[in-house]
């Protein structure tokens, strides 16, 4: 376990109804107490469309996440909260779609590093592509940052999307 006082990345997990309005409630306990939210994902999780998975990547102290832990438990929306960091291995994922423009060798490059990082050419033009990504933060980092000198555009990334490992869910 980190010392106290270590400002540590956390990926949170919160299945709460699927209601209007519950969003609003967990990002509004995050802003109302000056938590940093470095990555928000929500989406249905079940057939019926009454759950939703929240998945929030925030960074601070020990003492920190356990209060959002805390706060985060005691919204009535709320069914579950988990930190996939500490609970165990997980599998996070993030997505980007990345525009490049170019033509000639630079075309040829970005085509290149797009296959070395398995990006998926979902668009093509005689004067761009639009390559699609997943994989960790890292991994998009540093390929938008190998774009940026071949013409990247512009870039659209989703937050983490995040499991725990093992047979069991949340």
């Amino acid at each position: 376990m980190k010392e106290i006082g270590t400002i540590a990345r956390h990926t949170i997990s919160v299945i709460v109804d699927n209601e209007a309005g519950v969003l609003a409630r967990v990002t509004g306990l995050f802003s109302g107490r000056g938590y940093n939210i470095e990555s928000l994902t929500v989406a249905e999780v079940d057939h019926t469309g009454t759950r939703s998975r929240i998945t929030v990547v925030t960074s601070g102290t020990r003492m920190v996440i356990e209060q959002i832990k805390a706060q985060l438990d005691r919204l009535v929306p709320v069914h579950k909260v988990a930190d996939l960091t500490i609970d165990g291995t997980f599998v996070s994922r993030d997505m980007a779609l990345v525009k490049v423009s170019g033509s000639g060798e630079k075309r040829v490059e970005a085509l290149r590093i797009a296959d070395t990082f398995r990006a998926r050419t979902v668009d093509a033009s005689v004067n761009s592509f639009i390559f699609e990504l997943t994989g960790s933060t890292e991994k998009i980092d540093a390929f938008v940052e190998l774009m940026a000198d071949l013409g990247l555009v512009e870039v659209a990334r989703t937050g983490a999307v995040a499991l725990s490992r093992g047979p069991s869910g949340l």
